[in-house]
C-alpha cells in the first residue's frame, strides 16, 4: 500500500518575548499583564474541485499493454511538481530530437513513497520502441498492466493530498489490497502545465 503524499507546509509556530530594564535608581510600576496569544492553527489541506459528470471515482478498469519511454528519478514532496516537470522536459527533448511522437498522455508511475519523498518513472507512450534505443537515464519499458481502480482529480496540485486521502478511504471501505505503486495520467503536458488547476487521472493497481 502506498503512503499519502505530504505536500502541505509545517504548522506556523508563534513565539513572543518581553524585555524590561529598570533605569538606575528609578522605580518602575510592574508592566501590564500581556493578553494571552494562541498559536495560529496549521493550514488545512487545500480542497480539490468537485468532480464533473463522467469523472471516475473507484471505477474498475484494466490497464492495457503499452510501450513507453521513461526517465526514472527520486524527489521530495516539497519540490514534487518541479521535479516531475523537469523530467518531462527531458523526455520531450529526447523524443523531439529523435523525431518520435507520443501516442498517448504522459504518465508518472510512482514505485515507492514515504513521508520524505518518492521514487518515480516519468513516461510517454509510443507506438513502438525506437530503432535506436535510448541510453543513459532514459529507457524503453512497458507500462503496468492488469486490474486497477480509476479516479479523477480536479483542482490544484497541492489539493491532491485530499484526493489521495479519499482514495485510501475508498480502498479501506471496499477492503481492497493495492499494489505498491500508483499512476498519474495527465490531460496536459506536465512540462508546461500550471499547478493551480489541473486534471489528473489516477490509477491504483489492485491485487
Amino acid at each position: 500500500m502506498f503512503s499519502l503524499p505530504k505536500r502541505r507546509a509545517a504548522p506556523l509556530l508563534v513565539a513572543l518575548a518581553l524585555a524590561f530594564a529598570a533605569g538606575p535608581g528609578l522605580a518602575q510600576a510592574p508592566p501590564p499583564a500581556a493578553s494571552p496569544v494562541e498559536p495560529m492553527p496549521p493550514p488545512g489541506p487545500a480542497a480539490p474541485q468537485p468532480l464533473q459528470p463522467g469523472d471516475a471515482f473507484g471505477e474498475d478498469v484494466t490497464l492495457p499493454a503499452r510501450t513507453v519511454i521513461g526517465l526514472k528519478g527520486r524527489g521530495t514532496w516539497d519540490a514534487a511538481f518541479d521535479t516531475l516537470s523537469d523530467a518531462f522536459k527531458s523526455l520531450n527533448q529526447y523524443l523531439e530530437k529523435q523525431g518520435i511522437k507520443p501516442n498517448g498522455p504522459a504518465m508518472t508511475i510512482y514505485t515507492e513513497t514515504d513521508d520524505r519523498g518518492f521514487s518515480f518513472e516519468a513516461v510517454l507512450p509510443v507506438a513502438e520502441a525506437p530503432a535506436n534505443p535510448p541510453t543513459g537515464d532514459i529507457a524503453v519499458s512497458q507500462a503496468p498492466t492488469g486490474r486497477a481502480l480509476k479516479f479523477t482529480h480536479r483542482g490544484s496540485y497541492d489539493s491532491m493530498d485530499s484526493t489521495y486521502e479519499a482514495i485510501t478511504n475508498h480502498l479501506d471501505e471496499k477492503q481492497l489490497d493495492a499494489k505498491d505503486m500508483f499512476i498519474e495520467e495527465y490531460t496536459a503536458d506536465p512540462a508546461t502545465m500550471k499547478p493551480d488547476s489541473i486534471v489528473v487521472t489516477i490509477y491504483v493497481p489492485v491485487k
